[in-house]
């Protein structure tokens, strides 16, 4: 609850500087509305924006679970495997300097302009994030562990499923935490590079006809999407551990 209040009194810091900004500046709308404006442009958008947030929250969801499991598992092979440490762990090293949003245009092209491409970008935003971490954790398992499974005969699948694993889970969560924060950044780069429906896309729009308060109201539902998405993300990992533990 604290924490809660804390956050709460913060917004209504920022809010009610914002608002003495523009009244004390006299910045004309169209260049920065103030939020009594924006939040007016909410509530009579709010199908519009409705509509639009639930594509966006699609697109980052799918991403977002594709990219976790796939992430789970290619980590999972690479602490199985040391050929495959060898051969594909340079391989997403190397893809990470390549800029995520110089693919948007490829993966659009490729998978079009619809609900597809954008779920890729997505995936692949968070997905070296879920495989790093989960990877480290799966090669930090205490080695006593491991020396007193094999002294018992147990097999490699075994160790991995019933010590490694199990052991690991923190870092799994720890990726997914931040995946759950990446995650709608590959949606609205999808979306800024070519849709027809999104917050990204409704941004483009609103700016593209001046509709200044209109691209703060997405921008706002935005981030206040992606702090309840890693909020909720958060609570099933605690809830997740606290099991497992």
């Amino acid at each position: 609850m604290s924490r809660a209040a804390s956050i709460l009194a913060s917004a209504l810091v920022a809010l009610a500087a914002w608002q003495a900004l523009v009244i004390l500046t006299g910045v004309p709308r169209f260049i920065l509305p103030g939020p009594l404006r924006v939040a007016e442009t909410l509530w009579e958008s709010r199908a519009l924006i409705a509509y639009h947030t639930g594509i966006t929250a699609i697109e980052v969801l799918a991403g977002l679970a594709l990219g976790a499991l796939l992430g789970g598992l290619t980590a999972i092979g690479l602490a199985a495997s040391p050929i495959a440490r060898s051969l594909v762990r340079p391989m997403l090293i190397f893809s990470q300097a390549v800029p995520v949003f110089a693919l948007a245009p490829i993966l659009t092209l490729w998978f079009g302009f619809g609900i597809g491409s954008k779920v890729v970008m997505t995936l692949l935003v968070i997905y070296f994030p879920v495989t790093s971490a989960f990877f480290d954790a799966l090669m930090r398992t205490p080695q006593a562990w491991l020396d007193m499974a094999r002294l018992m005969g147990a097999s490699p699948a075994r160790i991995m499923r019933h010590i490694r694993i199990p052991a690991a889970l923190p870092g799994f969560a720890s990726g997914l935490r931040l995946a759950a924060v990446y995650a709608p950044i590959g949606a609205i780069i999808g979306e800024w590079v070519g849709a027809s429906k999104g917050l990204g896309y409704l941004m483009l729009l609103a700016n593209g006809r001046a509709k200044t308060d209109l691209m703060f109201a997405a921008l706002i539902v935005l981030a206040l999407f992606a702090v309840l998405l890693h909020a909720a993300v958060d609570r099933a990992c605690r809830a997740t551990l606290d099991k497992t533990g």
